[in-house]
């Protein structure tokens, strides 16, 4: 019987198969780390920024994106009465000759500007009949005027909110005033006028003009008779309470329903 010899170089046959497994395995190593490596880290990091614009075009549905660094939500803000529709038209003028409802206004949604865009959103200021509320599309629209000079009583004081009835979704609608009327109380003090809402608020002009999918309210920051003081000698306090009001929109922050007032 002869004996045939194996070279010093050839392997075992039972090592064949052990070798081809491990030369897989470490083939497939190989492969994953090239891929973790081909990976962003702004992946892991938090920073979805280079993605946000994709997101950010999407239309709304049930809830607002919020603003991040190269990617600004849109929010038109009305001056009222400010560039009227036959001209410059004054709003409420009060009995000094000097306040009027048109320049209080005008105070009021250029500072509400000015800190929104501090924050990194893309701020429309819009006069009461500009022809870019045609179809206007944005997260969201305010109108911002302010309530007669006329003494009435001693109830004539507060602020009001009114939802567009026009808003595509109403629930998005009836979250906007339920943030306004929260915020703007805590912020400047003043309590919400309840059942004084009227057709011209809820039916307000730019509603019927703007893109349904925008969702958009009224607000009447004051009377300002009764509340002269805080809408023309602190219009900052009265800006941070809008503010407040959008910021908790945008945001998602957690807000109650408005009660409806009892008729």
């Amino acid at each position: 019987m002869t004996t045939q010899r194996r070279s010093p170089y050839s392997r075992p046959a039972g090592g064949v198969h052990t070798f081809r497994i491990l030369q897989t395995a470490f083939s497939v190593a190989i492969l994953l780390a090239t891929l973790f490596v081909a990976f962003s880290p702004t992946m892991f990091s938090g920073n979805w920024t280079p993605f946000a614009s994709s997101f950010q075009a999407a239309p709304l549905t049930g809830a607002v994106a919020v603003p991040t660094q190269g990617s600004a939500v849109r929010i038109g803000i009305v001056s009222g009465h400010w560039g009227g529709e036959n001209g410059e038209d004054p709003g409420a003028v009060c009995p000094d000759g000097v306040t009027t409802e048109q320049k209080v206004n005008l105070t009021i949604a250029s500072l509400v500007r000015q800190k929104l865009e501090a924050r990194g959103f893309v701020i429309d200021l819009l006069q009461e009949f500009d022809p870019r509320l045609e179809g206007y599309h944005a997260a969201m629209l305010l109108s911002i005027h302010a309530d007669t000079c006329d003494v009435i009583d001693d109830q004539a004081t507060g602020f009001k909110v009114a939802a567009s009835t026009y808003s595509r979704d109403q629930n998005l609608a009836g979250r906007l005033t339920a943030c306004l009327d929260d915020r703007y109380a805590s912020v400047t003090g003043l309590h919400l006028h309840s059942g004084s809402v009227t057709i011209n608020m809820t039916d307000y002009h730019a509603f019927s003009a703007i893109d349904s999918a925008t969702t958009a309210a009224i607000i009447e920051t004051g009377f300002l008779n009764l509340d002269h003081d805080l809408l023309v000698n602190h219009p900052d306090v009265v800006a941070d309470g809008v503010v407040s009001g959008i910021l908790c929109f945008v945001n998602n922050e957690s807000v109650q329903p408005t009660p409806i007032p009892a008729p």
